[in-house]
C-alpha cells in the first residue's frame, strides 16, 4: 500500500466508529490527519491518543462554521465526509424538523465541506473526495425514507461531482457500507428493542437479515476501503459507490 506521507486528510465525525477507524487507517499509512465533530471533548482525546492528528470543533450544518474550519485547514489532499445521522420512523410519522435535520447532516454538511476544499484542489489539480454513504442509498427500506433520501442524494451529487472533474486530478467516490457494528447499529438496536419488544439479540438479527453473510460490517472494512481510494492506483475510480455489504444486492 503507497504511503500518504506529505498528505493531509481532514475526516468529519472522525472521532467515532467509522470516522475513527478512518483516522487511524489514513494516519498510519503516513497521512496528517484533522478530524472534525461538533464534539470538541471526544476530538480531543482521540488527537491526544494519536500522534500527527489534530481535532477540532466543526457543525457541518453551519456554513459560517464551515468557512472558519477549512480556512484553517485547507490545502486539504482527502477529505472524507463521514459526519451523519439517522432517524427511523414510519413515514407519516416523521416530523419536518427530523426530516429537515437529516437532510442538513447528510446532504447540505457535505454539500459546503465539499465546496470548502475544492478550489485548493483545483490549484494543485488533484484530490480525493470520499463520502460514506450507506446501502440504503442504493434502495429503499421502510422506516428510513428521510435517512434513504439522503444518501440517495449524496450519491446523485457525488456522480455529477465526479464527472465534473473528470479531467483534473480530482476524483469523487461514495462508499456504502451495510448496518455496521457502530454506535448507530446500537440506537438501532435499542429503538427495535423498545418498539416491538423484541429482545437485543431478536434485534440484532432483523439486521443482519440484509447481510447475506448474516454480520455486521466492522468500521476497519470501510475504512480499508476508503484508504484504498485514496491511493494514486485508484486515480481512475471516481462516480462509484462502492457496496461493502457483505453481498447484499443493491
Amino acid at each position: 500500500m503507497q504511503s500518504l506521507e506529505g498528505r493531509h486528510a481532514l475526516v468529519t465525525g472522525g472521532a467515532t466508529g467509522i470516522g475513527l477507524a478512518i483516522t487511524k487507517s489514513l494516519r498510519s499509512a503516513g497521512a496528517r490527519v484533522t478530524i472534525a465533530s461538533r464534539n470538541i471533548e471526544r476530538v480531543k482525546a482521540v488527537a491526544a491518543e494519536l500522534d500527527g492528528v489534530t481535532g477540532v470543533q466543526l457543525d457541518v450544518t453551519d456554513a459560517a462554521d464551515i468557512s472558519a474550519v477549512f480556512e484553517q485547514a485547507v490545502p486539504v489532499d482527502i477529505l472524507v465526509n463521514n459526519a451523519g445521522i439517522a432517524h427511523a420512523a414510519a413515514f407519516e410519522k416523521t416530523s419536518l424538523e427530523q426530516w429537515s435535520n437529516i437532510m442538513a447532516v447528510n446532504l447540505t454538511g457535505v454539500f459546503l465541506c465539499t465546496q470548502a476544499v475544492l478550489a485548493s484542489m483545483r490549484e494543485r489539480n488533484e484530490g480525493r473526495i470520499i463520502n460514506i454513504a450507506s446501502t440504503a442509498g442504493l434502495k429503499g427500506a421502510p422506516y428510513i425514507s428521510a435517512y434513504a433520501a439522503s444518501k440517495h442524494g449524496l450519491i446523485g451529487m457525488t456522480q455529477s461531482l465526479a464527472l465534473e472533474f473528470a479531467t483534473t486530478g480530482i476524483t469523487a467516490n461514495c462508499v456504502c457500507p451495510g448496518f455496521t457494528d457502530t454506535q448507530m447499529v446500537d440506537d438501532a438496536v435499542t429503538n427495535i428493542t423498545t418498539t416491538t419488544g423484541r429482545s437485543g439479540d431478536e434485534a440484532l438479527a432483523k439486521l443482519v437479515q440484509y447481510n447475506p453473510q448474516k454480520r455486521l460490517i466492522t468500521p476497519e472494512e470501510v475504512a480499508d476501503t476508503v484508504l484504498w481510494l485514496c491511493q494514486d492506483s485508484s486515480r481512475s475510480i471516481t462516480g462509484q459507490s462502492i457496496v461493502i455489504g457483505g453481498g447484499e444486492i443493491t
